[in-house]
């Protein structure tokens, strides 16, 4: 039995030897090697522009080189993308930049951004040009910049305005026994009405219809004066759904050509003035952008502009590109505050809300920086709620026209399953020394005194936001008041009722930051730097990922994307300062 196991040892000896073997081969590897890596931009080159992998405005930089070496290579977020298409305008090599059946899951306000850049590329005299077999409506807003637009013979093109669909569920807690009791403050607060109702409520319908129509404004102006088609037009088609068809979508102007790819690809070759019969060169924009990041030059200055990013749900821990958790933002306020190379601070918001504590923290340490330097807020397609919180006492606040903002509003939900239990055969008793010695039970009646005092810790945290927001926008509690309950607004009518000071991208907001800090040679630094172990390493590896994959492929994404908003609702905790509700805009 011994000798057994011995050589058992043995065995898990050599494979552990391995194992740290290869690890380390790999980690020397990219150290020293990875970093360095860029892709030959050859002569006459286009840019292919590929955001299939494309998510987060910042992709993420780890302390623990492990993470960074098995975290993705290039980690490049949509800032790095944007920053290369500025790059490509004065590049000798790129000629113009291809958008060939695009496809992402960018946001409005980010589409809006990278919209925006091939604007500005353009300009510089070089074309932008795109093919698609199909066009959705958000894929067509942004390929809309191009010019000429391709669409195949058989393809579609989908422009029919936008549209929000919420479930309720109100029935279905009577008929199945589980029941979400609800404590709120405000009566935009929607995000738990499908709880309490079977349909819409008057104000949930009016902010939904309010928002959808500010950000169709602003889509169609910008489709409006690339196509050069009238806004009211546009409004037909849509109505009308006049460019469902290749032949209708050219009738109306929406495209230029009805043509195979290889057509396409044969008007970039004589743009580009090379033979028929040879390709042309290409790079892709992941490629370029990395090309970019390491070899582009860096101010001579010592001046900084740190660039915090705030991305996903408000929880508590440390956070990573998909959540904002009060660790990482902490420490990146506090480092950015105590460099003095770092002469201001701006924070990019992409995100509906979530833990009210936190925020709160996450404020509290936005409020003692901007007593030392400059703190100016960026928002994404997201900074509502909680994601508003943290915004509303910098120095200065840049929206984009789409971007999704306010939901001034306070709420918690208490998930009770007594008459389920009761169903079942299930029956709970509690014995208490105190009259409220005794937690939030699911199993048990919500006792009155409970939510009456959950009720009051909800006004409190209201008050709170409501006089932190009044006193960053100066404005009076009352004028707050008036504008919050809950209620959702885009950047361009939070701009007239003053939640944000000036409609602009992120460029705009770092060029402010700089004005503030009275700099003008500065160069910019990213933030945060997350702290990750080789827990979180092996969490993120194929193997791990595995079982996420085959729910995917079983039950489809979208089934996916449910499960996972309900795994969302019932792991938060406390009360929660977030979006009234999930909004996906096509």
């Amino acid at each position: 039995m011994k000798f057994l196991g011995n050589v058992l040892a043995t065995i898990i000896g050599i494979f552990v030897f391995f194992m740290l073997f290869f690890f380390g081969i790999i980690l020397i590897g990219m150290l020293f090697g990875g970093e360095s890596e860029t892709t030959e931009i050859k002569n006459n080159s286009v840019i292919e522009l590929n955001l299939e992998d494309i998510k987060n405005d910042y992709a993420g930089k780890y302390k623990d080189p492990w993470v960074t070496v098995f975290s993705d290579k290039k980690r490049i977020g949509l800032t790095d993308i944007i920053n290369a298409i500025d790059e490509a305008k004065t590049d000798e090599n790129i000629k113009g930049i291809s958008i060939l059946n695009s496809n992402s899951s960018l946001g409005m306000a980010q589409s809006k951004a990278l919209r925006d850049a091939l604007e500005g590329f353009k300009k510089s005299g070089k074309f932008v040009m795109a093919y698609a077999n199909s066009f959705s409506q958000k894929e067509y807003y942004l390929n809309s910049v191009a010019s000429p637009i391709y669409l195949n013979p058989i393809g579609d093109l989908d422009f029919k305005g936008l549209s929000s669909e919420i479930m309720f569920f109100k029935d279905l807690q009577e008929k199945s026994g589980v029941k979400m009791e609800v404590i709120r403050h405000g009566k935009y607060k929607s995000a738990v009405e499908p709880f309490l109702e079977n349909e819409m409520s008057d104000a949930n319908r009016e902010q939904t219809f309010a928002l959808l129509h500010s950000i169709w404004n602003s889509v169609a102006s910008d489709i409006s004066k690339s196509r050069n088609i009238p806004i009211e037009q546009l409004d037909k088609i849509a109505n009308g759904l006049l460019a469902r068809t290749p032949e209708m979508a050219k009738a109306q102007h929406l495209i230029d050509i009805i043509a195979y790819e290889d057509v396409y690809h044969a008007a970039i070759k004589k743009a580009l003035k090379v033979d028929p019969s040879e390709e042309y060169n290409k790079i892709t924009i992941l490629e370029y952008a990395q090309n970019a990041a390491t070899t582009s030059k860096i101010s001579e200055g010592s001046d900084e502009i740190a660039i915090i990013y705030a991305q996903g749900e408000i929880q508590s821990g440390e956070g990573d590109v998909n959540i904002i958790g009060e660790g990482s933002m902490r420490r990146s306020l506090q480092e950015a505050r105590k460099n003095d190379d770092v002469k201001a601070i701006v924070l990019r918001i992409d995100s509906p809300g979530g833990n009210a504590l936190t925020s709160d923290l996450i404020w509290r340490e936005i409020e003692l920086t901007k007593k030392v330097k400059p703190v100016v807020v960026s928002m994404g397609n997201y900074a509502a709620s909680g994601g508003y919180y943290i915004a509303c006492n910098a120095s200065k606040i840049f929206a984009e026209n789409n971007t999704i903002t306010g939901s001034i509003g306070v709420f918690g939900v208490l998930p009770n399953f007594t008459s389920l239990a009761t169903k079942i055969g299930i029956h709970t008793e509690q014995v208490k020394t105190h009259e409220n010695a005794a937690d939030y039970s699911p199993f048990v009646p919500l006792d009155e005194k409970f939510k009456a005092v959950t009720l009051e810790s909800v006004e409190h945290i209201y008050r709170t936001f409501v006089s932190h927001v009044a006193t960053g926008r100066k404005m009076t509690f009352e004028q707050v008041d008036a504008i919050a309950q809950g209620r959702v607004w885009t950047g361009t009518d939070a701009l007239k009722i003053g939640l944000v000071d000036k409609i602009g991208g992120l460029d705009d907001a770092i060029k402010e930051a700089a004005i503030l800090a009275k700099t003008k040679d500065y160069s910019t630094q990213n933030y945060p730097e997350y702290e990750k172990n080789f827990n979180d390493l092996l969490a993120n590896l194929p193997f791990a990922k595995s079982k996420e994959s085959f729910i995917k492929e079983e039950i489809g994404i979208e089934n996916y994307k449910i499960l996972e908003q309900i795994k969302r609702i019932q792991s938060q905790k406390g009360i929660q300062a977030l979006m009234p509700f999930e909004i996906n805009i096509q």
